[in-house]
């Protein structure tokens, strides 16, 4: 069995000491698996697909690399339809079914020897039993009766999306959000919903959830919010 504690924390280190871009780590199971915030990603060994990459998008204005976080979430949410289990997208890039999460993912910004590159981490649950998930508002692809819970099969699946929507965003130099925006828009499920907001300093704001503007933010009441800038969202109750 392939075990580490953190696939991103082993490739921030690696990205220090030159690792190339497109580099890929996945194992059976991650002891001290990380989420945004420093929350922890838990899964039984071998119940789910645990990855990261890593990519140096020099070509790119450093102000448009909040798309990658976004980017990313296209790509597992992608693959988990291929699959054959509903999925959507909850900003910035969490994959639900159903109102369920089934996949985390997390961006890091690395400075390098080399310049800044991005590590993208990815926790994918696959066949993971309901007694096994870490939290209630959790499913997996087994439970939700997907086709295809093979996990090498999903890892070639999301690369291959990640590779494809990568080579569209660098390439698009006249678009801050790189072409990806409205296919984001078509993904997002909490568009259009009434969502209350989670700040860092404890406090809760709640508004319309009204579009993702040009720097991947999303705009409540008319106002922009940028990932950094919440704890969590969901909707209002």
């Amino acid at each position: 069995m392939v075990e580490l504690p953190s696939t991103n924390a082993e490739l921030v280190d690696r990205a220090r000491r030159g690792a190339a871009p497109g580099t890929v780590l996945a194992v059976d199971f991650q002891s001290d698996g990380r989420g945004r915030r420093d929350r922890s990603w838990v899964a039984p060994p071998r119940s789910g697909l645990a990855f990261s990459f890593l990519l140096r998008p020099h070509q790119v204005p450093i102000e448009r690399w909040a798309w990658m976080s976004l980017l990313v979430g296209l790509a597992v949410d992608a693959a988990v339809n291929a699959a054959g289990a509903p999925a959507a997208l909850k900003w910035p890039n969490d994959v639900t079914v159903h109102g369920r999460k089934i996949a985390g993912i997390l961006l890091e910004r690395v400075d390098t020897p080399g310049g800044a590159a991005l590590v993208a981490g990815i926790g994918l649950n696959v066949s993971t039993t309901r007694e096994e998930l870490p939290v209630s508002g959790a499913t997996s692809l087994r439970l939700e009766n997907a086709d295809i819970t093979d996990r090498s099969l999903l890892l070639r699946s999301c690369l291959r999306n990640v590779e494809a929507l990568y080579r569209s965003w660098t390439a698009s130099a006249g678009d801050p959000a790189g072409g990806i925006q409205s296919s984001y828009v078509r993904r997002c499920e909490t568009l259009g919903q009434r969502v209350t907001i989670f700040n860092p300093d404890g406090s809760e704001s709640t508004g319309l959830a009204e579009a993702i503007d040009e720097a991947g933010r999303r705009v409540v009441d008319g106002k922009p919010v940028s990932v950094g800038d919440v704890v969590h969202v969901r909707p209002a109750s």
